[in-house]
């Protein structure tokens, strides 16, 4: 059996509670309680060191322990420094060294709902009243961690982001895993006749604020082969893919398991499609050489933008339909029925997650939906 660990916001909380122990007590701990709230759940996390660095001020370090999970934040140093103050609100949560800014969000930490609400919810319990706190998150690893994630694609620089619903990692990449994302899929099949896919935290966030009900949202990571072929025999009648288009355009080329490590294809994807829709070949190679999706898809913007075309839509339109080609041709594959194969559509996001295109079996399904 794979190992469950806890998410970053987790261990960014410990730390604050054991500094904030400090100045009340004056007593280094060597593990601190942690109430999850999601689940609910309360957590012993071992601190590695606490520090009184004055009368008003203390910091306390743990490190990140993701479990069996494919996390590069694994035995990353996670410091929190909390300092007493006079006025204002009763916890005010800052992002110091190695946490991420939000670009698209007036350049705010990268410091999400959860990790707002674990914080905010463990530490005023500790407070007696008019006490108040200003606590600093650092991750002194997180500039350089950051350069070999995606943060950068969803607006997030300088660091690495607190995000995530739930303070339990889970091991995303093992079949271990794949069994839980199943059941889940069963109990939420057994309730409606369409769902919604999304990879990750990103698409759920999103799918969420464009008031899609968060019972039918079902979390897939990268296994999307193996949850289409569950839902169809599940009897789910209709799958929106809503996601990354740098992870979701992988279906187009025939990928059902888009982790980064087993296959990408994204820029032969593109570059495709863009010569199908008739791009000149300059303009073919440009996309095929980005760095990043998201790079090919700012240059195809730069380019409507400076000639007055539509390449992006053409270009985009056309894979999120082959998509849902592609999708339903692998579920057709793999299906016992014969008939009545589940109906797919796509939905596909930038790295300001606005969408970028709707197939128009999408456009027909969030009619549904939201």
């Amino acid at each position: 059996m794979s190992r469950s660990g806890y998410t970053l916001p987790v261990f960014a909380c410990a730390a604050a509670v054991a500094a904030l122990h400090w100045l009340h007590d004056r007593k280094p701990l060597k593990f601190a309680s942690v109430d999850l709230i999601e689940p609910s759940q309360i957590v012993e996390i071992s601190i590695e060191q606490v520090a009184g660095l004055s009368e008003n001020t203390a910091l306390a370090i743990t490190r990140s322990d993701p479990g069996d999970n494919l996390d590069l934040t694994k035995d990353t140093p996670i410091w929190a420094l909390v300092e007493w103050r006079e006025e204002g609100e009763t916890v005010i949560i800052k992002g110091g060294e190695g946490i991420g800014r939000q670009m698209n969000a007036d350049d705010k930490p990268a410091i999400y709902a959860y990790a707002q609400r674990l914080l905010q919810e463990n530490l005023q319990r500790m407070l007696a009243p008019g006490e108040k706190i200003t606590v600093t998150i650092i991750l002194p690893q997180g500039r350089s961690l950051a350069v070999r994630t995606s943060n950068s694609a969803f607006g997030v620089v300088e660091g690495l982001s607190l995000l995530g619903t739930t303070g339990i990692s889970q091991p995303l990449s093992t079949p271990d895993q794949l069994a839980v994302f199943r059941a889940q899929l069963q109990n939420k099949a057994s309730r409606f006749e369409s769902l919604v896919f999304c990879i990750g935290e990103n698409g759920l966030d999103l799918a969420r604020k464009l008031g899609i009900n968060p019972e039918q949202l079902v979390k897939t990571a990268n296994w999307l082969g193996p949850m289409l072929v569950e839902a169809d025999v599940l009897g789910v009648k209709e799958i929106l893919l809503f996601g990354y288009h740098g992870k979701l355009m992988k279906l187009a080329g025939g990928i059902f398991h888009t982790h980064h490590y087993l296959a990408d294809g994204r820029r032969e994807i593109l570059a495709a499609h863009c010569a199908i829709a008739g791009l000149k070949s300059p303009d073919i190679q440009a996309v095929f050489n980005s760095a990043t999706a998201e790079a090919a898809l700012k240059y195809l913007k730069s380019l409507d933008a400076a000639t007055g075309s539509n390449w992006v839509n053409q270009v985009y339109s056309a894979i999120a339909e082959t998509i849902d080609v592609r999708s339903q041709e692998y579920i057709q594959s793999h299906s016992e029925s014969g008939t009545g194969v589940t109906v797919c559509g796509s939905i596909l996001f930038d790295r300001d997650r606005k969408i970028i295109v709707k197939s128009k079996t999408a456009g027909l399904l969030t009619g549904k939906l939201c």
